[in-house]
Parts: structure tokens; sequence; C-alpha cells
């Protein structure tokens, strides 16, 4: 009984994958990230090694699982009460930039960890997760959405620039970010008159569940209907390619998106935490 780590994504899909796969809306994070991983290779996020993780109870059950991909914080579904101690200290000598994780756990892990290490915590982005009821699309406004393409790929790269400035999130690698995406037709764009005003994506399908992602409008371009109208194209988009779920995070400090998400049909599932380590 307890933590056991593994540097091999497909080690850990192998050993946690069912877990995983029992809640794909829950953890959709985990289930994506690995995926890539196993699919594009170890460093496609950063050139550290990442580590991979699952706590298996006495009967060798396994009911939690955590990923980490420096730079990027830690990244822990939920688990067993008491267990953030012990993965605190399993961890210890890893260098972590902060813990992503239910906020009661996120909470937990960060009082371990800087009771061990000296580092202090500081609050991140709050963020709630959200699953897809039954779409029901807005008033479009003017124009139409489509399938971003090869020629589109200076915007993208532009636009998801400008969309982890918004966020606050350094993300490395967006040039392959793009091209995956480019490649199994997962970003679209909304255009109006041709000129494209708005943007939204999605994952691979997982577990029959997808994700939205960098939804984004230039700022001279918002509240005009553009970030609902391409968010629900994408998530039809989904449905139509068979995802049995369609999920998404908001910034519970963004009151209009989260408002915006509610109207399209999605519902809250749960709240995250993210709380960032400095020395």
């Amino acid at each position: 009984m307890g933590w056991h780590t593994t540097t091999s994504a497909e080690v850990f899909l192998d050993l946690a994958g069912a877990f995983l796969r029992s809640r794909p809306v829950e953890h959709t994070l985990p289930l994506t990230i690995a995926g890539t991983l196993r699919e594009r290779g170890p460093h496609h996020y950063g050139a550290a090694d990442p580590l991979f993780g699952w706590y298996a109870t006495g009967g060798g059950r396994v009911d939690g699982a955590f990923l980490q991909t420096p730079p990027f914080p830690l990244l822990v579904t939920a688990a067993p009460e008491g267990t953030m101690a012990e993965l605190a200290a399993l961890l210890a000598g890893r260098p972590l930039s902060g813990v992503n994780a239910l906020t009661a756990d996120a909470e937990a892990f960060a009082g371990a960890w800087c009771a061990r290490t000296g580092v202090r915590a500081k609050q991140g982005r709050r963020s709630r997760l959200f699953r897809l009821a039954g779409l029901t699309p807005p008033e479009p406004p003017p124009g139409a959405a489509r399938v971003a393409g090869p020629d589109d790929r200076a915007l993208l790269l532009a636009w998801l620039e400008a969309f982890h400035r918004d966020i606050d999130e350094h993300r490395r690698g967006l040039d392959d970010l793009v091209d995956d995406h480019l490649s199994y037709g997962g970003l679209f764009l909304w255009e109006v008159g041709g000129e494209p005003v708005a943007m939204a994506g999605l994952t691979r399908r997982q577990a029959g569940m997808v994700r939205v992602v960098a939804v984004y409008t230039p700022p001279d371009r918002r509240r005009r209907g553009y970030g609902g109208a391409v968010t629900a194209a994408v998530t039809r988009a989904a449905l139509d390619a068979g995802a049995d779920d369609v999920v998404l995070f908001t910034d519970l400090a963004n009151p209009t998106s989260n408002s915006l998400y509610q109207r399209l049909g999605y519902r809250p599932v749960e709240d995250r935490s993210l709380v960032e380590f400095t020395s």
C-alpha cells in the first residue's frame, strides 16, 4: 500500500490507466497529458524527465495518481485522505514549482511540502471543471466557424501566445502545440467576412472524453458573442465526432466565462487550486 513511481508514460498508463479511465471527466488532465507524452515522447513539455505515480491500496487497487512534467506544477488526482504528506515525502529532493489538485488536497500537500523543504506557498489560480450536460447554442453572431489549417499557423501561434499571457501561464513549445492540433483538426476559428475573430481548440479524445481548450478572442473583438459561438462550434464538433463527455476548465476569478459556459449547457464538476512554491 502506498505511492509508486515511474518515468515511463507507457508503464503509468498500463498500471494506472484503468483508474484514470474510470472517471475520464475528473481525470481529463492526466489522461490527455500522459497520452500526449506516450504519443510524442517524454520531453514534449520540457527537457527534464517527467515523473508519474499512482497510489495502490492494500489489495493493489489504484486509488490515486499524479504526474509532473518539469517545469510545470505537480498534478494530482483525488486520492485517499491523509496521503498528501506521504506523497510530499516521496517527492522530497525533486524541484517543484507548485501543485495542482483538488483544493483540500492542494492545501494539504503544500503544507507538508513547505514544512519539509522550507519553501513558501502562494495561492495561484483557482479553476472549476465543467462537463457538458446538453448543448444550448447561443444566438449566433455574424460569421461562421471553420477548422483551422496550415495557412492559419502564424495567427494561431500569435493567439496562443496571447491566450497564455492572459492566463499568466508560461508555456514552452507552442509551435509544437499548434502543429499537433493542426494534425488532427483540433483548432477552430470563427470568421466574419473572411476575417478570423476568435479561436477555440479541442484535445484528442481519451476514454470518450474531449476537453475544450484555448478559447481566445482578441481584446478589440470581445463582447460581441464570438467566444461563445466558437465554443459552441467546437463542442458540437466533439459531439458529432463521437465524444461521450465534453469538458472545460474556467478561472474562478473570471465570472464572465463561468457564466458564459453555463449558458451553453456546461455544469460544474469540481474545483481545483494551483498553489505555487517560492524560495
